[in-house]
């Protein structure tokens, strides 16, 4: 099964492989998944989404993600379930799963990912000198 497909699998099954469909728990999910594939599977996916909004950022996807779906959130607390209610937990896992499948798209064009890394780093020029 690849990357895709894997995902694929996870998003067709919001409380399947263990988790019970709140965003922490998926995020986590997709996290084991990338770790036990050495970093190569998200390998970017914090850069795509900073250039994808234009703005740099301190953030990890974990945050990027939510800040996409919530703009105004409160990220005190963040971790708990019952920050979000049971929809906003479906909408932002929605919408986790449709940026990993979009930047799977981009990260297996080697020439995409190459021009999103220079948008990244144009992006940050003036931070790093």
């Amino acid at each position: 099964m690849n990357d895709r497909q894997s995902i694929e699998a996870l998003r067709d099954s919001p409380e399947g492989y263990g988790r019970d469909g709140t965003y922490y728990a998926t995020l986590m999910f997709l996290t084991g998944m990338d770790v036990g594939r050495s970093g190569g599977m998200l390998r970017g996916f914090t850069e795509w989404l900073v250039v994808r909004r234009g703005e740099c950022s301190s953030f990890y996807w974990h945050k990027l993600v939510l800040l996409d779906v919530f703009p105004d959130i409160d990220f005190k607390d963040w971790k708990n379930p019952d920050h979000l209610t049971p929809e906003q937990h479906r909408e932002a896992v929605d919408h986790l799963f449709s940026l990993v499948l979009e930047f799977l798209d981009v990260r297996d064009r080697p020439h995409e990912m190459g021009l999103m890394y220079t948008r990244y780093h144009a992006m940050y020029a003036h931070i790093w000198g």
